[in-house]
């Protein structure tokens, strides 16, 4: 198994939300669990960028403010996690400077780190690329709840934390933009080319 490198800064979410979320893909996600010695992690292979209080998809679209987006309103580098159709966790990136809600959500992994751990959690999963090929699929894969909501992702003493791999984000040509999934209802934001994948990775939710 290969060393984990070191933890990206914050200044690294404090910048253009689109741009993280593109940063974002071929970084490390990190799960330092209390059930094992080793850590838990795997490539981030697909984005979606939430443009706050404008973005008709997003949380905090119209300045909405609950105790369940609190997150969103804080510093960058930090996790949104929220519970979904009362079925699922997703796990976000908090970007941009505080009182500005933006965040990236993570929507598919490519495993590298304790993978014995991460087939234990998704056992019906039906080949090793479907193990963290979703939102819901990853937060299971690396037991990512509500609990660490607020988690540092800027500190390798955190739970869940996003290591750096790459300093430069990959070429526009080895990214591919399209509509976020699952937002039909956002109008004219459901359109826009805010999701984003490594052309060609077979860890994503759909190509």
């Amino acid at each position: 198994m290969h060393m984990i490198p070191p933890h990206i800064h914050r200044d690294f979410f404090n910048r253009d939300t689109v741009t993280v979320a593109r940063a974002l893909l071929g970084q490390l996600l990190v799960r330092n669990h209390p059930d094992t010695k080793e850590p838990i992690a795997g490539i981030i292979v697909e984005t979606e960028a939430y443009l706050g209080v404008r973005d008709k998809a997003a949380h905090t679209y119209n300045y909405h403010r609950t105790d369940r987006v609190r997150t969103m309103w804080g510093l960058p580098g930090h996790a949104y996690v929220y519970f979904t159709y009362g079925l699922h966790h997703c796990v976000n990136c908090t970007t941009m400077p505080e009182s500005t809600p933006q965040a990236v959500l993570i929507r598919a992994l490519q495993p590298t780190h304790n993978l014995p751990f991460i087939h234990s959690m998704r056992p019906k999963a039906k080949s090793a690329t479907n193990l963290c090929s979703g939102p819901a699929k990853l937060t299971q894969a690396l037991d990512i709840a509500r609990a660490l909501d607020g988690a540092d992702l800027c500190s390798d003493q955190s739970p869940l934390y996003i290591a750096q791999v790459r300093k430069r984000s990959h070429s526009t040509s080895k990214i591919t933009a399209s509509p976020r999934i699952g937002v039909n209802y956002a109008q004219e934001w459901a359109k826009k080319p805010l999701r984003f994948h490594l052309t060609g990775n077979l860890h994503v939710s759909r190509q």
